[in-house]
């Protein structure tokens, strides 16, 4: 019997129950995991009937219940009443082998659904702009984009995992405009420094410079028009700067384990934002102003008036011609309508990009395009240093790939001083994954809209709320597996023989774990997957604190465990891999 059909049991035989009691059959139902095992398995709530039928039947809510419980009529399940609750227990070979059973037989598909079956989904996440590195914000951005993927796809999504570069504009010519002046040659080359980085360092040179030369503002506007309309010049430049960029990004989404299936450039896609802007004149959805700037006024009801009462506008090309970023974005969605027919497409970008998201799906919809409806924007919230958040334009950031290889170093100090026969090169294989499993844990283990501070020391914890923590407990249960098979244990397993309440506990949080999967996707966020894998490495750390699993002199008992360690490995592994952590047999 399934975790599913084993439920489906239970509120059938709890709704016939009722029906014998009190000859009406009871509405909606919900089965729940009782918060303490020892009152239980499972419990149904008849509350809302107990409180209004109360006065009519004369009885208190407890009695009712106990009328309900002894009507309860199961082979493998008997109920009591406590308060206006039905607290179901299960015999314990029933439940253990029906868990357990289940796990074993799925596997890495343990937690699946099919409830986004026969849906194509767009996930973009990421969105680097190639005139510096890719910092701490972005990894955030990038777990949260991989782990949403994974966990729709888990869900029967067909994702389609997408990033948007943004390789032209005002801010990519800041890059240009100052390596023209100050580079004197220079390539990532002959510095040793990597791609993006060597990029990123003329946009701080730019910021610096532009203080003490207001001019230099004029210089990038006049770049910027200069490519748009295709000096050979500014055009070689730009792509020579954009593949030093592209080349230490895609080194930096190896080392995260970032994966695309699709990969747009602005590019590519302004220049349709410039011929859907020319549509919405002709209908009339946009304005152009004397001054030759075109704009959209925003809806007065839903977007509200300016702090000097003015009706809020979004401009859409500049006086001088050159597009804006919101021009590209209708580019880039169209271009997206026209290749895929998408459910859904799901925009992964900071919260302070919420307004300009709002306002574009706004457009989208007011120049007639049905499909506007399925776009959403999955917003997250900011990653804060001790110092304070974090200014690239200033320089003052923390990048992806220096916070990996300080996360890196401390775990690698950490495995050698433990781990003193191991060779320099298991370390850092080793190291590098727990580093990873660590960052990403840290940033997927609250609400997407909830600000972070981030502590790489506190990351990196093998106790407590930690990516670390998860890892350790797999290892360790891959460490009791290898002795198992040394033991050659194979006597008949006997479910019956378990039922200690830190098993109870453990089970529990094994059915629970479908159920946090499926949230994850219904509500676009991660954190409930994290909450779990965690919940069922401190339940099974809890039982193996109090029980032995190989050592003892029962052997029956002894596989019977180890059947239910296999299992909690499969799902920590499984819940893991859906964050785009690794689960190691050795840390």
């Amino acid at each position: 019997m399934t975790i599913e059909k084993l439920k489906k049991e239970m509120i059938s035989q709890a709704g016939k129950a009722f029906e014998k009691s009190f000859g009406k059959k009871p509405k909606n139902l919900k089965l729940e995991l009782t918060p303490d095992v020892k009152f239980g398995d499972f419990s149904v709530s008849f509350f809302s009937f107990f409180m209004k039928a109360s006065k009519e039947l004369k009885m208190t809510p407890l009695e009712m219940a106990e009328r309900v419980a002894g009507n309860f009529r199961s082979d493998i399940a008997n109920a009591r009443a406590v308060g206006p609750y039905i607290n179901i227990k299960i015999r314990n070979e029933v439940l253990f082998e029906s868990v357990i059973s289940e796990i074993e037989k799925e596997k890495g598909n343990f937690g699946n659904s099919k409830i986004g079956q026969g849906k194509k989904v767009m996930v973009e996440y990421l969105s680097p702009n190639t005139n510096k590195p890719i910092h701490l914000g972005h990894a955030r951005n990038g777990a949260l984009g991989m782990a949403v993927s994974n966990i729709l796809q888990s869900n029967g999504y067909e994702v389609i995992r997408a990033i948007l570069t943004n390789d032209r504009g005002v801010h990519i010519c800041k890059s240009m405009l100052a390596y023209s002046k100050w580079g004197g040659g220079e390539t990532p080359e002959s510095t040793g420094i990597k791609g993006d980085h060597f990029v990123g360092k003329w946009y701080v040179r730019y910021a610096r410079e532009a203080e003490k030369d207001p001019g230099l503002k004029e210089e990038v506007q006049t770049m910027l028009s200069d490519w748009e309309e295709g000096r050979p010049d500014v055009l070689e430049l730009w792509k020579k700067m954009n593949q030093w960029a592209y080349a230490g990004f895609r080194e930096t989404y190896e080392n995260y384990g970032f994966k695309f299936d699709k990969y747009y450039f602005e590019s590519e896609t302004y220049k349709l934002g410039k011929d859907i802007v020319e549509e919405g004149l002709k209908k009339e959805v946009f304005r152009r102003h004397k001054d030759g700037v075109v704009y959209y006024d925003l809806p007065e009801e839903e977007f509200g008036r300016d702090e000097k009462g003015n009706v809020r506008r979004m401009v859409l090309i500049r006086e001088n011609g050159t597009s804006v970023y919101l021009t590209q974005d209708l580019g880039t969605a169209v271009t997206r309508a026209r290749e895929y027919d998408l459910a859904r497409l799901i925009y992964i970008v900071g919260n302070e990009q919420a307004f300009h998201f709002k306002a574009l799906f706004k457009i989208l919809a007011s120049l007639g395009y049905s499909w506007a409806k399925g776009l959403y924007h999955l917003a997250h919230a900011m990653v804060y240093l001790p110092e304070g958040k974090m200014k690239s334009r200033e320089g003052k950031v923390v990048d992806a790939d220096n916070l990996l290889a300080e996360v890196k170093r401390i775990v690698a100090e950490e495995v050698g001083r433990k781990e003193t026969d191991i060779s320099e090169k298991e370390i850092k294989e080793r190291s590098a994954k727990i580093a990873l499993g660590a960052i990403k844990f840290q940033l997927l283990r609250v609400r997407p809209m909830q600000d972070i501070h981030f502590d790489p020391k506190e990351s990196v914890a093998i106790d407590g709320f930690t990516g670390p923590y998860c890892q350790y407990a797999y290892a360790r249960i891959a460490g009791i597996l290898r002795k198992a098979r040394e033991k050659n244990i194979s006597p008949k397993i006997d479910y019956s023989l378990l039922g200690k309440e830190e098993e109870l506990v453990l089970v529990q949080k094994l059915i629970e774990f479908p159920e946090s999967v499926k949230l994850a996707a219904q509500e676009l966020n991660p954190l409930s997957v994290a909450t779990q894998v965690f919940e069922i490495t401190k339940a099974f750390n809890q039982f193996y604190a109090q029980h032995q699993v190989l050592g003892g002199s029962d052997q029956n008992l002894a596989a019977s465990r180890l059947a239910l360690v296999k299992a909690t490995a499969v799902a920590i592994k499984k819940g893991l891999s859906l964050l785009g952590i690794e689960a190691l047999e050795r840390m």
